[in-house]
């Protein structure tokens, strides 16, 4: 805590290291289209589409694995409340599906990850759905940043 850095800026760092190393592990898949439209013909856009979804989707898993790190000194307990955040945006997938023709049911679609992810995979970037992403992605870091910030307090 006695760093010249901002929180800001460890913060970002992290999550941006972290985020850079799960992109180069994604982009070593590419290999598999490449070959595979060799043998046949690969629709593209769609699959670009799908990639963004996944980044995004890995930039969203990320920044709530860094929030739930930052909450403990643990690695295991941050492993289990990271898990736990994350099946919990599932089960409002589950749970909006079984919802489905009520209010809250469109509430719990608009919340759920598969759902925004599930346009990408069809091919659709839609700016709700990057948004949503984002979104998450900052709330994310912007609690990470408060974590930190008050145990530098104590």
């Amino acid at each position: 805590m006695t760093s010249p850095l901002t929180i800001t800026e460890i913060v970002l760092g992290k999550f941006l290291a972290a985020w850079a190393i799960y992109a180069l592990l994604l982009g070593l898949t590419l290999h598999l289209p490449v070959m595979l439209s060799t043998f046949t013909q690969v629709a593209w856009k769609p699959l670009v589409a799908s990639y963004l979804g996944l980044l995004l989707l890995g930039g969203v898993f990320l920044s709530m694995g860094l929030f739930a790190s930052s909450l403990t000194e643990n690695q295991i307990v941050a492993a289990v409340i990271s898990f736990g955040i994350l099946i919990g945006f599932w089960l409002i997938g589950l749970t909006a599906q079984t919802m489905s023709d009520s209010p809250a049911g469109e509430l719990f679609s608009y919340l759920s990850l598969l759902e925004h992810l599930d346009h990408f995979v069809r091919g659709l970037i839609n700016t709700r759905d990057l948004t949503y992403f984002i979104s998450l992605t900052i709330l994310g870091l912007f609690l990470t940043h408060r974590v930190v910030e008050s145990q530098r307090w104590k």
